[in-house]
């Protein structure tokens, strides 16, 4: 036999009827696995202008149910911490913004469901790599919602140690001094005067 000769085994020819069957088996695999892909929600980073955050969250959950998209658009979360503030002798509670100019988008990304985000107003865009947006890691997720859903504020302390203060309350109200040390679990510093 040369080389150059072969012979080939003849193959079983299927039908038109087997050949539809076949082909359409193989679609609904091919569907099956791109809609698995599709459904996986996961958080994506949004950059508003300084101070719309909140304005931006309700825009963007507005339109997600009036276009229908409310399937796609899962959540929106503006990362809030509540801390005590004193000011004037006035112990408050304030909600402070961990990421000025940032939201929180738990949604299933598509053309359709980038679209209305990326047009809503306020949004300027998509944290990520050129124009592909890039989501968040579950670690990432995970501390950030870890960190604001903590039940107690935090106290905000607006002097250091060593600093010279003067005190507003208590037997040694208008003397000045130094701050020794901070607990802020008890919202209290332990301050040196001397007279």
């Amino acid at each position: 036999m040369d080389s150059r000769t072969r012979t080939y085994q003849p193959v079983a020819e299927l039908d038109d009827d087997e050949l539809a069957a076949l082909d359409a088996e193989i679609a609904a695999q091919l569907d099956a696995e791109a809609q698995e892909e599709e459904d996986t929600s996961q958080w994506y980073v949004i950059h508003t202008y300084s101070g719309m955050e909140n304005k931006v969250k309700k825009n963007i959950e507005h339109r997600a149910e009036t276009m229908g998209m409310s399937d796609r658009i899962h959540q929106v979360v503006v990362p809030t911490v509540t801390e005590i503030e004193i000011r004037g002798g006035v112990r408050r509670e304030v909600e402070r913004r961990l990421f000025q100019g940032y939201v929180l988008v738990n949604m299933i990304m598509d053309e359709e469901s980038w679209y209305v985000v990326r047009n809503t107003p306020g949004v300027t865009g998509f944290v990520g790599m050129g124009n592909k947006p890039t989501a968040l890691s579950d670690g990432e997720v995970d501390k950030i919602l870890k960190r604001i859903e903590s039940d107690e504020p935090r106290l905000k302390v607006t002097f250091q140690i060593g600093e010279q203060v003067r005190i507003i309350d208590g037997p040694f109200a208008e003397f000045s001094g130094k701050v020794q040390e901070i607990d802020e679990t008890k919202g209290k510093a332990k301050v040196m005067v001397s007279f």
